[in-house]
């Protein structure tokens, strides 16, 4: 069957783009992706937290290791925020100027990560609409960037504030009009199992290779990819063509001539010397996403 030949490997390393819902957290909704769909790991990056909605990815199966070249990209938001004093355009046009650019921030005690002092860019954050108290606003950030908290900061420089709604809009390139909802992945479960039509979960399930986007290639020879399937350093040899501008320690993808990808890597050298080496080491794999006996 040709849905079976084409969903397996899917069912066992892809990504899906969920919207979602306010109430049950990141984690529980990538537990949820995992029981609908029958495997055994599913995880997510760019947690949110359970009152905020919108966009979240999440890893099937093997994916959920490639999930960490994920977790970089940068987020957009749509979100309210309400002043606890009612609000001229000019202040908060002055309010948002100051939250713009590279700001510092400690992240919420509810956190995760360090309590620590760090900064983070917010390449625009501009209002959409002022009402009253309430201010919709639009929102690009660097990722690890907490929203809540520049709310709260703005609060503290003008009487009081809080984050009152939040939306996800985008992760990276990836846009909350592309994601699907739990009951779409349930339904598009049942048509596959029931009524033996995957064409609905295949266009739920997408490969790794569609997130790639930002990193640099190196295409591999066909008979290079046993040994980086098996763990050990891309030679001189097995490279077929490199992008340019790679430096050496920077993570980088390595594909096929077809475009799959093979692993994930560090280079061990820049371009230039790539592209005159005839022996030695050109990267070094740190994630492995192609099975072994797949070529």
């Amino acid at each position: 069957m040709d849905d079976e030949h084409k969903l397996q490997p899917l069912l066992s390393s892809s990504i899906i783009l969920l919207d979602k819902p306010c109430g049950p957290s990141s984690h529980e909704v990538s537990a949820f992706a995992r029981k609908i769909l029958g495997v055994k790991k599913a995880g997510h990056c760019g947690t949110l937290d359970p009152n905020v909605s919108g966009l979240l990815l999440v890893g099937v199966s093997r994916a959920t290791r490639f999930l960490y070249y994920l977790s970089r990209a940068d987020k957009e938001y749509i979100g309210i925020i309400k002043f606890h004093k009612k609000i001229t355009p000019e202040q908060v046009s002055l309010l948002f100027s100051k939250f713009s650019g590279e700001i510092t921030q400690t992240p919420p005690r509810e956190s995760a990560v360090r309590k620590a002092p760090r900064k983070r860019k917010v390449y625009y954050l501009v209002p959409l609409q002022i009402s009253n108290h309430h201010v919709l606003f639009h929102v690009k950030c660097q990722a690890g960037t907490y929203i809540r908290t520049i709310c709260s900061d703005m609060g503290k420089l003008c009487g009081g504030a809080h984050m009152h709604e939040l939306r996800r809009v985008s992760v990276g390139n990836f846009g909350v009009e592309a994601s699907h909802t739990l009951q779409e992945l349930s339904d598009a479960v049942w048509l596959y199992r029931e009524r033996k039509d995957g064409s609905a979960l295949a266009r739920l399930l997408l490969p790794i290779e569609n997130f790639l986007q930002g990193y640099k290639r190196i295409v591999i020879k066909e008979s290079a990819c046993k040994n980086i399937i098996s763990g050990s350093p891309l030679n001189s040899p097995g490279v077929e063509i490199a992008d340019e501008g790679i430096k050496e320690g920077e993570t980088i993808a390595l594909v096929t001539a077809s475009g799959r990808l093979v692993a994930m890597a560090r280079a061990a050298k820049p371009s230039e010397e790539i592209k005159n080496m005839k022996k030695g080491e050109i990267a070094y794999p740190k994630f492995v996403a192609m099975q072994k006996g797949s070529v």
